[in-house]
């Protein structure tokens, strides 16, 4: 089997160091993450603010850019998969489980405790809704847009192996083959781990609390445990079925129950309330999407916090996620343009998830805005079951919903061993099985010990700390990618330059 065996090593040999740490001593990995996860955001929020805004303008750049017509792939490549398909396989690798554990829970959360003013009010309903937007919206997927176009490009027009290192080739040269290529793949590799053992957490979480709802079942981390155990198995057999099965199906049954959700959701729940509040979202993000991409409040410590523990996490957990979502992306969309695939994964994206945060969240709003329940109350987890025994068929929606919630874990993770399994082969498109079943399981291990040495706090150090070296990679990435498109228009110019004098 031909692979990159340094890089294999050394990620596979640190991961299990983590997770033995974690095992042994989880409170002091606990109470040390806690220090560096304080360090990072009070020390480079700023930093992460303008960086995530400077992914949005290059993405726009990208769009009405020279380069535009420029094809991922040889002129004569068609797409592999169809647009539906892409866009299942696009979104149920991105934000699935997010989608379902922040769908009620983060809207809530900003209405009732809002990044300022007043809780509770008209205002800070509209203005908790915005920040969700903020969070799922433009600057998100405009972040996975730059590193899957990079990767894409490198791969599909140069053959290059599907690696972070790769994209850097036009900036350091044969340099990514040895150890600064290496370093840079390892650092995708746990900023990949982390960024996905997230929201596995989360689903973990959630699904238990579904359970709990349904059924009875204990909310607690041993039932967490074995929720895990069985579903890694079930995204094992699915990761070696390969791409064209597994994933893909799964990609679409995974949209199919996500359509039927929210339209059932919209349909019980206050539409004409749900329908006037994306209106008046929509008209508020659009004004105001500069000024909350480059908030701070350096004059007040709460509203500061707030900042940080939101959006500057947000950032940094996009950031953490696109050696992973951005090679799956980049894996589905050979032979697009640039203009269509930039379009295609910054705008529908984003506007799935400002209908998905108006339904959900808007529907908690309104039952403790207008009904006065107790919404804000309720945990991250169960808040969107709370809504759900508000509606009618209440327990179909919570079985709907857990069944969705798995089909997601099974696909994210799924999808994170294929991508883990690529960093660490050399670029290999279709990664050994052997390979892939180590990743899913160091990935699982790694995803039990931040839950039990941190819980939710855990599993968001994580993120931000790994995020942050890997965040100057995608700067560079991005000098590379306008390097090299710029020399590849210069080409195509000159060859039809020369057409027409030969004419």
């Amino acid at each position: 089997m031909l692979m990159d065996r340094s890089v294999f090593k050394i990620s596979v040999g640190i991961a299990a160091l983590f997770v033995l740490i974690g095992v042994l001593i989880p409170e002091q990995l606990g109470n040390a993450m806690g220090v560096a996860q304080a360090f990072v955001l009070e020390t480079f929020g700023w930093f992460y603010q303008l960086v995530a805004t400077f992914f949005l303008l290059f993405a726009a750049f990208m769009i009405f850019s020279k380069y535009g017509k420029i094809k991922l792939g040889k002129k004569d490549d068609k797409p592999e998969y169809n647009r539906p398909t892409w866009f299942a396989m696009l979104f149920s690798a991105g934000m699935g489980i997010g989608l379902l554990f922040y769908g009620v829970s983060e809207p809530i959360s900003h209405f009732s405790a809002p990044p300022l003013g007043e809780g509770s009010t008209e205002q800070s309903a509209i203005l908790g809704m915005r920040y969700t937007w903020l969070h799922w919206g433009l600057h998100a997927w405009a972040i996975y847009a730059i590193v899957a176009l990079a990767l894409a490009y490198q791969k599909f027009k140069n053959n290059a192996p599907g690696l972070m290192s790769a994209t850097l080739r036009p900036v350091l040269g044969e340099k990514v083959k040895g150890p600064i290529g290496k370093t840079v793949d390892v650092v995708a590799v746990f900023a990949t781990l982390f960024g996905v053992a997230a929201s596995l957490g989360l689903g973990s979480q959630q699904i238990n609390a579904g359970l709990e709802y349904l059924v009875g079942i204990p909310n607690n981390f041993t039932v967490q445990f074995i929720i895990m155990a069985v579903i890694t198995v079930l995204f094992i057999v699915s990761a070696t079925t390969g791409i064209s099965k597994g994933i893909k199906y799964l990609s679409n049954i995974n949209m199919s129950l996500a359509v039927i959700l929210f339209f059932a959701l919209l349909i019980l729940g206050p539409t004409l309330f749900l329908l006037n509040m994306f209106t008046t979202t929509l008209g508020s993000y659009v004004q105001n999407v500069a000024l909350m991409g480059l908030r701070l409040s350096p004059f007040d410590a709460t509203e500061a916090a707030w900042t940080q523990g939101w959006t500057v996490f947000y950032w940094a957990w996009w950031i953490s996620w696109t050696p992973f979502v951005g090679m799956f992306i980049a894996r589905v969309s050979k032979g697009r343009t640039i203009r269509e695939f930039i379009i295609a994964v910054l705008l529908v994206p984003s506007l799935v998830c400002a209908l998905w945060f108006t339904v959900f969240g808007g529907t908690g709003i309104h039952l403790e805005f207008v009904q006065g329940l107790n919404v804000s109350e309720q945990s991250l987890e169960t808040a969107l079951f709370y809504v759900y025994e508000q509606l009618p068929f209440g327990a179909f929606l919570s079985v709907l919903t857990v069944a969705l919630i798995t089909t997601f874990f099974v696909t994210s993770a799924d999808s994170a061993t294929f991508v883990l399994g690529m960093q660490t082969t050399g670029g290999k498109l279709n990664p050994p099985n052997r390979v892939k079943i180590i990743w899913g399981i160091i990935l699982v291990a790694a995803t039990l010990v931040l839950m039990a040495s941190g819980g939710l706090a855990g599993l968001q150090t994580a993120i931000i700390v790994s995020a942050l070296p890997l965040t100057f990679i995608v700067l560079i990435m991005c000098y590379g990618l306008v390097k090299e498109l710029n020399k590849e228009w210069k080409l195509e110019h000159d060859k039809e330059k020369t057409v027409k004098k030969a004419s």
